[in-house]
């Protein structure tokens, strides 16, 4: 503790669990001008920015960040400790050249702590800002946490693991007055916000059909038991999801397999990839914070794909598109990650007019974070958006696994007309986690 500016881990623990388990009891709401509050950066100042995960997507992150200006790294949390400390020894030796990284809000700046239990990171005052780049299982739970803490958000995609979790951050972070911004930086790129504003703007004529090409659902997998490693705290890794043994490819974030493969951690690609390219189709289709109204599931024998369908009828497939395909009754727009093709091939030129619609020109994901926080906005890709997405995906994912028809009232997030499917809207946790 330094000068009292920390909570105890005790005592954060305690409040972070009597919070919990009263759900919504005492609102916590903060002004636009919070930031610049005593012990807090004002206009200028860095940022105090602490890191929940960072294998892979975390640690890309936490490689991007460390050479901001906006930013102070303080803080890291991780059950591996070697990936902690490799963290931890990166930031400090980026930091060892720069005297301005010395000190920070008046202190000496003593390095990088690091912490098994995020709780823990959450309880540090200094600290503004998480990025949180955590299994997907993990991601509400942590993200409620971090803003019932009064940190601003930066969480990966894909949002959530249920769709109730998605609603549960959106309150959270309107509730608390927090800036979240999902990881899903497709709406950071040109030629993405482009191709959306081409059909936006009624340059391919009235839209017929989308396409989405992103892989499949994950499945319930077992692996067999191999001991824990030292170093890894397999019990907090597991959190919220049913207990398993421990097993080095259901810990893995390879995209080939891992846990991104398997239900009780994730939805496989339809969340992964989908979190990308169906938030590039609800932003082409005007639907931000709505979404389809009826699902049906691949049928072997007269359906080969996933089929949504919009409340004006347009519908929308999953496959049939190198990233996301938009056909109009007057042309056609194919967009992916460095690649945009149009039909006729005249449309890759149009200029838009003063009167088009012109969507949010981000400056980057990560700046555009920061530029938030600093004005108390929200950001491209807002919790809400997040949360519209990832129900796409996940009604995808029900649809699928179930093999089952239904309908979604996007007003209303519910299922109306199917209680097997509206079940999965939600999934039981693991003590002491049951609360979110």
């Amino acid at each position: 503790m330094r000068n009292g500016r920390h909570l105890t881990r005790r005592t954060f623990l305690q409040r972070s669990l009597a919070a919990a388990s009263g759900a919504w009891a005492a609102p916590y709401l903060l002004t636009s001008g919070a930031l610049a509050a005593a012990g807090r950066p004002g206009a200028n100042d860095r940022i105090g920015l602490g890191f929940i995960g960072i294998g892979n997507m975390g640690g890309g992150h936490l490689g991007g960040l460390v050479g901001s200006g906006d930013f102070q790294i303080l803080a890291i949390s991780d059950v591996k400790a070697a990936v902690a400390q490799a963290g931890k020894a990166m930031v400090e030796q980026r930091y060892a050249s720069d005297p301005a990284r010395g000190s920070f809000r008046g202190e000496k700046y003593t390095g990088v702590a690091l912490y098994n239990d995020f709780r823990e990171l959450l309880a540090r005052d200094d600290i503004d800002a998480v990025v949180i780049a955590s299994p997907d299982h993990w991601h509400a739970t942590m993200a409620v946490l971090a803003m019932r803490a009064g940190k601003d958000v930066y969480c990966e995609k894909p949002l959530c693991l249920t769709i109730r979790e998605g609603r549960q951050m959106v309150d959270a972070a309107r509730r608390y007055g927090r800036v979240f911004q999902t990881g899903s930086q497709q709406r950071s790129e040109g030629n993405f916000r482009f191709a959306c504003e081409l059909v936006r703007n009624g340059y391919i004529g009235e839209v017929r059909e989308v396409h989405v090409g992103v892989g499949g659902p994950s499945s319930d997998r077992q692996f067999p038991p191999e001991p824990v490693p030292e170093g890894v705290d397999w019990d907090r890794w597991l959190g919220p999801s049913p207990w398993h043994p421990y097993n080095s490819e259901r810990i893995s974030g390879d995209y080939g397999g891992g846990w991104r493969q398997v239900r009780d951690t994730s939805g496989g690609m339809m969340t992964d990839w989908g979190a990308h390219h169906f938030d590039i189709a609800q932003w082409g289709l005007g639907r931000d914070e709505s979404g389809p109204v009826e699902v049906i599931p691949p049928n072997r024998a007269e359906r080969q794909t996933l089929t949504y369908r919009y409340g004006n009828g347009i519908p929308m497939y999953h496959g049939g598109a190198n990233g996301i395909l938009f056909t109009g009754t007057e042309g056609k727009v194919e967009v992916n990650r460095g690649y945009l093709k149009t039909w006729p091939d005249s449309l890759k030129s149009v200029q838009l007019k003063p009167t088009d619609v012109h969507l949010y020109n981000s400056p980057g994901h990560h700046q555009d974070w920061i530029n938030c926080i600093r004005q108390r906005r929200r950001p491209i890709c807002d919790v809400a958006i997040g949360y519209s997405t990832i129900t796409v995906c996940h009604l995808g994912n029900i649809a699928w696994w179930l093999g089952q028809s239904f309908h979604w009232d996007p007003k209303a997030e519910q299922i109306t007309d199917n209680p097997e499917a509206a079940r999965w809207l939600d999934r039981p946790k693991r003590e002491p986690w049951a609360w979110i």
